[in-house]
């Protein structure tokens, strides 16, 4: 990206053409200035600009001067032969070359930051939002290389522009107090600047900082803080020449409003995910932390729950040992909340998902040998206490020894049986979802595994994730299950890895424009020994 230049545009004078496309010259009188800014308007008020901010907002008036004045203030540009001494513009005749200059150079100004604020905010992550931040300021200040940081604890690591992993790795070796953002991540009340202009000679640099800076060939460094009146220090952003050099004023003071902007727009993305780090740690919370051990059989799985904003539902998976020696396994999903549910509604999807699960639990364990049953217990304790909600199931009950599996669905995906001749799909026959009949019943099927024979249980997210339908996605899912290479078919971790590497869009690729995933993921394998 390169920096904005001065616009060659005509200006006419109050005689000049009228139009959509002519720009307005300047009024009359001793004090000029834009139409943008009229004399005596509130400097809180007026019509948005297409940056978010009124025409007199504080942003605008950092780059014009006192309102309806026209004059940039003292320290936005150094002084030159059109700039009196008490630092001053003086008033030039309407149309002079000189108020043509000075008013050109504003509106380059304002194109500027006009465009890198709106790019800001149209920004969706925080990721995306650090990287903007980096890439824009570098462009204002002429910089290519850059870093930024937060404050806020799990967060992530530092972002680089410019910069590979070990550079990043390097500059963060260097001591807070002496590095590139010295003093700036613990100043709430003062705006600051860092401004190192040659980091081979200059003290302000620590040792460490110039050596790290001689090898990866800084040669000035300027960073700002990142800070809100509301919330402090949130972070500060450096950007690095391969020269030593220093912005002029005018570069700073674009690159400090900039920043005063980005601050804002990044406290929301911090509380954002910070509430999203929250909340999938507490979607964690509702699921087994572990897989029990039993003799016979290997077990892995896998979990991908979709953004909260985005979910439709809440998917569980359990395995539960039985006090007989046997194992029960499932796999589900919650969803519903009544009419018009959709993304809204994945809170309180979660929180029934897990009632549901801890139910199943107790069902299993009373008389998990009768799968059958134990979803007919959950189905009848979904319509007595979640009238609004259905679920999808399947439930399997597992005989390690005689390496036999008896199981019962609900609407749900149907298992794959992976065997030394394929796969193939376990058909627990036509049932409609828990929540949808007066009374649910389907039967049961059983089945004998063979030594090295796995079993996978999965939820539909996983199935419309590798292919444009539910039916399509099972049919090459299944596919997928047979053509795995034999030695990952004998581990069920590699399995789990394995379907998810060549699974497409698994965590719903937002980074390339496609739509975010609205379903969980889930898989369940278990392999016998």
């Amino acid at each position: 990206m390169t920096d904005a230049k001065p616009l060659d545009l005509p200006l006419p004078g109050p005689a000049g053409p009228a139009g959509p496309e002519a720009v307005p010259g300047p009024p009359p009188g001793p004090a000029p200035g834009l139409a943008l800014l009229a004399p005596g308007a509130d400097r809180c008020g007026g019509e948005p600009s297409p940056t978010g901010h009124p025409a007199g907002s504080p942003l605008l008036a950092d780059l014009t001067g006192p309102a309806g004045t026209g004059a940039r203030s003292a320290d936005a540009y150094p002084a030159g032969p059109d700039r009196a001494a008490d630092g001053e513009y003086p008033a030039e005749a309407d149309g002079s070359p000189a108020l043509q200059d000075r008013l050109t150079g504003w509106l380059s100004d304002f194109t500027a930051l006009h465009e890198h604020t709106g790019r800001l905010a149209a920004t969706r992550g925080l990721a995306a939002c650090l990287t903007t931040v980096l890439d824009s300021g570098a462009a204002l200040l002429g910089a290519r290389r850059g870093l930024i940081t937060t404050t806020v604890p799990g967060s992530g690591r530092p972002v680089g522009l410019g910069l590979d992993r070990a550079g990043i790795g390097a500059l963060e070796t260097v001591p807070t107090e002496h590095g590139p953002f010295a003093g700036l991540l613990s100043r709430p009340g003062s705006p600051g600047q860092l401004l190192i202009a040659d980091l081979a000679t200059d003290p302000a640099a620590g040792p460490r900082f110039r050596e790290v800076a001689g090898q990866l060939g800084l040669g000035a460094c300027y960073a700002l803080p990142l800070v809100t009146e509301e919330d402090g220090p949130l972070g500060a952003v450096a950007w690095f020449y391969d020269e030593p050099a220093e912005p002029d004023l005018r570069r700073r003071r674009l690159a400090r409003l900039y920043c005063e902007f980005a601050a804002r727009l990044l406290a929301g993305q911090l509380e954002a995910d910070r509430t999203r780090r929250a909340t999938e740690a507490l979607r964690r919370g509702l699921l087994p932390d572990r897989l029990p051990t039993v003799p016979g059989l290997r077990l892995a799985v896998r979990c991908v729950p979709a953004e909260l904003e985005c979910s439709t539902g809440s998917d569980w998976y359990d395995a539960i040992s039985l006090p007989d020696g046997t194992l029960g396994l499932t796999v589900g999903s919650v969803s519903g909340d009544g009419p018009g549910a959709g993304p809204a509604s994945a809170a309180g999807a979660t929180a029934a998902m897990s009632r549901v699960r801890a139910a199943l639990r107790a069902y299993a364990v009373l008389e998990g040998e009768d799968p059958v049953s134990v979803l007919g217990d959950l189905e009848l304790l979904l319509k007595t206490t979640e009238p609004a909600r259905t679920a999808t199931a399947v439930y399997a009950w597992v005989q390690p020894e005689e390496r036999q599996i008896t199981l019962a669905g609900a609407g749900h995906c149907p298992p794959v049986l992976v065997t030394r001749y394929g796969a193939n799909f376990v058909e627990t026959s036509l049932s409609a979802p828990l929540g949808m009949l007066a009374c649910w019943e389907a039967p049961g099927v059983e089945l004998d595994a063979e030594r090295g024979d796995l079993l996978l249980l999965y939820t539909e997210g996983l199935a419309r994730r590798f292919g444009p339908t539910l039916h399509a996605g099972q049919a090459a899912l299944r596919r997928a299950a047979a053509d795995a290479p034999r030695d990952v078919r004998l581990d069920p971790d590699r399995f789990c890895a394995h379907l998810l590497a060549i699974c497409p869009a698994v965590g719903g690729g937002t980074e390339d424009g496609t739509a975010p995933a609205t379903d969980d993921l889930v898989l369940l394998a278990a392999r016998f020994e």
